[in-house]
C-alpha cells in the first residue's frame, strides 16, 4: 500500500469510528422521561429516573435559573446517578415572550432566545433543544404563518448547526391541551420537516397528542421515524401510563421498531400510583415490544 492510500485509509477510518460511536450510542440511550411529569424537587426527580431504569432525562426551562456552579452540580448529579440529560427547551417561555415562530416580526427574538439556550445546552452537554412553533397569529393567513415558520426553521437549524446540537420540533394537539398551538399534528411536522430540509432541524413524535388530534398514528410513525429524533409516550385519554387507555402500545412500538428507528423513546405520562414502580413497568413493556 503505498502512502497515499494509507492516510486516505487512515482518514476514513478517523471518520467511520464517530459515526460508530453515535450509532452505538444511540441504542443504549434509548429510553429517557420528560421531568416535568414527575413529583418532587428536580433531584428527587431525578433518583425516580434512576431507581427505574431510565437511560436519560428531558427538561423544559428548569435550566433558565441555573447559574455556572448549579451547571456543574446538576452535571455531576447526572453522573453519579448513570443518567444522561438529552433534551431542553430552546423557547421554555414560548407562551409569555414575543417570540413566535409563525410572527416574522418576532424573528429578531426567536433568535436570541434560541441562542441562549443553544448555549445552555452546550454547557450542560445536552445534544436536543425543543423548538416550538407558537399559537396563531390573528389576521394571518395560515399560508403567511406557514411561510414564516419554516423560515424561522431554516433560521433557528442555522445557529444549531454551528453550536453542533439539534432542533426538534414539537407538535401538540389543539383539541384537548393546547387550544390556539399552531403546528398541531405530525403530519403537518412531518411535511414541515421535509420542506426545511435542514440536517439540524429535525421532529419530536409526540404519540399522545397526534391520537388526540388525527388518530392514525402507526401510518403516520412509518413515515415520520426517519425524520423524528424522539418519540413521547403516554395513553390517551387522561395522559397516563401505557396500557391505561385506549392506545395499544404493544402494536405501536413494534410499527417503531420495523422503520429501524434508533433514539429516544421518551415517556411523558403522568404516573398513576407509585412513580418508580410505574416507570419501572413502562420501561419493561416498551423494550419487551422493541426486542
Amino acid at each position: 500500500m503505498n502512502r497515499r492510500k494509507l492516510i486516505q485509509t487512515a482518514a476514513a477510518a478517523a471518520m467511520a469510528a464517530p459515526a460508530r460511536a453515535q450509532t452505538a450510542n444511540r441504542k443504549e440511550n434509548l429510553s429517557s422521561v420528560m421531568l416535568w411529569t414527575l413529583k418532587g424537587s428536580f433531584e428527587e426527580k431525578m433518583e425516580i429516573a434512576s431507581k427505574a431504569g431510565v437511560q436519560s432525562v428531558e427538561l423544559v426551562g428548569e435550566h433558565k435559573p441555573w447559574s455556572g456552579a448549579d451547571i456543574e452540580r446538576i452535571k455531576k448529579l447526572a453522573r453519579s446517578l448513570h443518567l444522561r440529560m438529552d433534551t431542553i427547551s430552546s423557547t421554555p417561555n414560548w407562551k409569555g415572550m414575543p417570540i413566535s415562530m409563525v410572527d416574522p416580526a418576532q424573528r429578531d427574538n426567536l433568535l436570541q432566545e434560541v441562542q441562549t439556550n443553544i448555549d445552555f445546552a452546550r454547557k450542560l452537554e445536552i445534544p436536543m433543544l425543543l423548538l416550538m412553533s407558537g399559537d396563531v397569529i390573528p389576521g394571518k393567513t395560515y399560508q403567511e404563518q406557514w411561510a414564516s415558520l419554516s423560515e424561522g426553521c431554516k433560521r433557528c437549524g442555522d445557529l444549531a448547526a454551528k453550536a453542533e446540537v439539534t432542533l426538534i420540533v414539537e407538535p401538540l394537539n389543539t383539541k384537548v391541551n393546547h387550544k390556539g398551538y399552531f403546528l398541531d399534528s405530525c403530519v403537518a411536522g412531518l411535511k414541515l420537516i421535509k420542506e426545511v430540509d435542514h440536517p439540524s432541524v429535525r421532529l419530536l413524535f409526540d404519540i399522545y397528542h397526534e391520537q388526540v388530534q388525527v388518530g392514525d398514528v402507526t401510518r403516520t410513525i412509518q413515515a415520520a421515524a426517519p425524520y423524528t429524533r424522539v418519540f413521547h409516550i403516554a395513553d390517551n385519554p387522561g395522559r397516563n401510563d401505557p396500557g391505561t387507555g385506549e392506545m395499544n402500545y404493544d402494536n405501536i412500538y413494534k410499527a417503531i421498531r420495523k422503520t429501524g428507528y434508533e433514539w429516544y423513546i421518551t415517556m411523558e405520562y403522568i404516573p398513576l400510583g407509585d412513580q418508580v414502580a410505574s416507570l419501572a413497568k413502562a420501561l419493561k413493556g416498551m423494550r419487551a415490544s422493541m426486542a
